[in-house]
């Protein structure tokens, strides 16, 4: 586990210097192309450390807004809350803030920095279909993936990628309908830049769908097993995928920047999000838990 700690650090740091070299590599082209000088490099730094702060401050707050999820405390729904504290006792970890989204969909996730700062949330179908037992394990798999600092790493993948995809979009439009100042010795350069922007325009989804599915899979594996620990019943949770699984109820609210927190993959019943689930088939992780026992 506390390697795994040391890893999630450690990608966290990885992708911020990723995004911060992809918008001085957008710079440079558009100091070039554009003909606007390399002035245009301070600015550049200062977005991307500015969508850096965002994301690693304020990054919870937007997944939380994006899927409708409401703060409650414990007079509000003490049975959930009061399952919460209680895990979280026993696994000697902070209270996070809990949230509940107005949806019959089956489905949890939690989100955050770190667990001083972090939130879980979970939807009203989940708790209403689950037993006791059911819910516990997948609250217990939410509070690991927070005490495992996995919070931390797709939290900042939300918002770093979706700004890769928006700045790639900014560049291939600046390419057709800002013009640009082309002298006639740039012109072969122009052409070039702009399958740049076209290709970047195009491949920057898949970049980040590949991102999280890289960062994704065995999280997920890692969380049941410590959640499983944390309740020392692996069964409820085994019980609770295998519900979570049959139901095709999707998350409205859910997108693909936020599907990769959720406990299992929101878009019920989409081939499409399929191909490029983050989240390893609920046989191969209820069979795993199953093995535990």
């Amino acid at each position: 586990m506390y390697s795994q700690i040391d890893s999630n650090k450690r990608k966290t740091m990885l992708l911020i210097m990723i995004f911060i070299a992809f918008i001085m590599i957008l710079a440079y082209i558009g100091a070039e192309y554009l003909d606007y000088g390399y002035g245009i490099m301070p600015f550049a730094i200062i977005l991307s450390l500015g969508m850096t702060m965002v994301s690693y401050f304020k990054g919870d707050k937007i997944a939380l807004k994006s899927t409708g999820a409401k703060e409650i405390q414990k007079e509000d729904n003490p049975y959930v809350y009061r399952m919460v504290e209680n895990l979280c006792i026993t696994a000697g970890m902070p209270m996070p803030k809990v949230h509940i989204i107005d949806s019959p969909a089956l489905n949890a996730f939690a989100t955050g920095r770190d667990p001083e700062h972090a939130s879980i949330a979970v939807t009203t179908g989940i708790i209403s279909a689950l037993k006791n037992e059911e819910l516990e394990g997948v609250i217990a798999h939410e509070l690991s993936h927070i005490k495992n600092y996995d919070i931390r790493v797709m939290t900042i993948v939300i918002v770093l990628v979706g700004a890769i995809a928006l700045l790639s979009d900014m560049f291939f439009r600046i390419r057709f309908f800002g013009g640009g100042r082309d002298s006639d010795n740039k012109g072969q350069l122009g052409a070039v830049l702009a399958v740049i922007g076209i290709v970047l325009m195009i491949v920057s989804p898949l970049i980040a769908e590949l991102i999280k599915l890289a960062v994704s899979r065995k999280r997920e594996y890692l969380a049941d097993a410590s959640g499983s620990l944390l309740t020392r019943y692996p069964e409820g949770l085994a019980r609770a995928l295998e519900k979570i699984s049959q139901s095709n109820t999707p998350l409205a609210t859910a997108n693909s920047a936020t599907a990769h927190l959720f406990i299992s993959n929101p878009f019920k019943g989409k081939k499409i999000s399929s191909l490029f689930s983050t989240h390893p088939p609920i046989e191969d992780r209820v069979n795993k838990l199953r093995g535990m026992a």
